[in-house]
């Protein structure tokens, strides 16, 4: 019995033994058919307002046999996909350059948490600027201040311009039998009459809140059509029919004008380090910088180059949140705020 036990045990050791062997040998040759790798590249700063996204940086990743490249988009985003296989305990290379930052590199060991699921945050240093008189020196660097942002938004405006009062008749003899000649009363009893006032608000205008009414004449006899004026237009009709004596009708409106209105509006950058930071509507047109450079003030319109003299701009629009356009500029060598 006391060999019987022991043969069990050593059976059940021997299979937790080869299962074992078996997961780690299929963890060992873990593979997944692409590798997508992502994250930012921002300045490295200990100051984390200052730890601005850095765009256009070229970054590489290479795992020995294959190298795949791109660039960080405005927010300083990359995403790279490697194609082929990644094996467990192999390392890959992650290299960020630009010309403005120290090169920098960072390796990674593929694991399942990995694919797909790790953030890469790489801060790069800042090279410092290198600007001097050729004796040692260095150069005296421009003022920028008093900086604030203008653009424009368009908005449509309504605008009240006058009104409209006409009158017009039907004419009618009251007491005549009907005798099927169209137009009738409603009840086709007494021969009846109409008529018809047209009015034109003229290009770009529209009526409102039209009013027709029968104030003169035997009005209790008479009926007004609606449908020529129920909605806002530049042309309205006004149309009554008259089953008894002539009587006298009323239109009023008011006159409105649309138009597309352009407001001018500002506002102030924020500025931390050698950055300056600001967000328009997504309904703005013709951003521009109004600035002093040595005390000289100056417009720079942006563009859509997002040219300055004495910065480096980029943007971006906000999608996820209210369409905005998100822009960062960047002092370039010889400025500072």
């Amino acid at each position: 019995m006391k060999r019987k036990k022991v043969l069990l045990s050593i059976l059940a050791g021997a299979v937790v033994a080869a299962t074992a062997s078996f997961i780690v040998l299929k963890l060992h040759h873990w593979r997944a058919a692409s590798l997508t790798i992502q994250g930012a590249v921002i300045r490295s700063d200990s100051d984390p307002r200052k730890q601005l996204p850095i765009a256009g940086a070229s970054v590489t990743a290479e795992d020995g046999t294959s190298s795949v490249r791109v660039e960080s988009d405005a927010s300083g985003y990359f995403k790279i996909k490697l194609p082929g296989v990644a094996w467990l305990g192999k390392t890959l290379k992650l290299s960020f350059h630009h010309a403005d930052y120290q090169p920098l590199e960072l390796a990674l060991r593929p694991s399942i948490r990995l694919a797909g699921k790790e953030l890469q945050i790489a801060a790069m240093t800042p090279i410092p600027s290198q600007s001097g008189d050729g004796s040692g020196g260095q150069l005296k660097q421009s003022v920028v201040s008093n900086i604030r942002i203008r653009y424009t938004v368009n908005s449509q405006s309504e605008d009240n311009i006058g009104s409209a009062a006409r009158t017009f008749q039907v004419v009618n003899k009251g007491g005549v039998a009907c005798n099927g000649q169209k137009p009738c009363s409603p009840h086709d009893n007494w021969k009846a009459s109409t008529n018809s006032l047209s009015l034109d608000a003229g290009p770009g205008n529209e009526f409102r809140n039209v009013r027709a009414s029968c104030f003169a004449g035997p009005c209790p006899f008479t009926r007004i059509d609606p449908s020529g004026f129920r909605n806002d237009a530049r042309n309205i009709t006004v149309a009554a029919t008259d089953w008894s004596d002539t009587a006298t009708f009323l239109v009023e409106a008011e006159v409105f004008h649309t138009a597309i209105r352009s407001n001018l509006r500002e506002l102030y950058p924020v500025i931390y380090g050698p950055a300056l930071n600001f967000t328009v509507p997504p309904t703005q047109e013709g951003v521009s910088i109004e600035a002093e450079i040595d005390g000289t003030p100056m417009v720079f319109p942006l563009g859509p180059e997002l040219y300055l003299s004495w910065a480096t701009c980029t943007s971006r629009v906000s999608s996820k949140v209210d369409n905005s356009t998100i822009y960062l500029c960047q002092l370039k060598p010889g400025y500072r705020f």
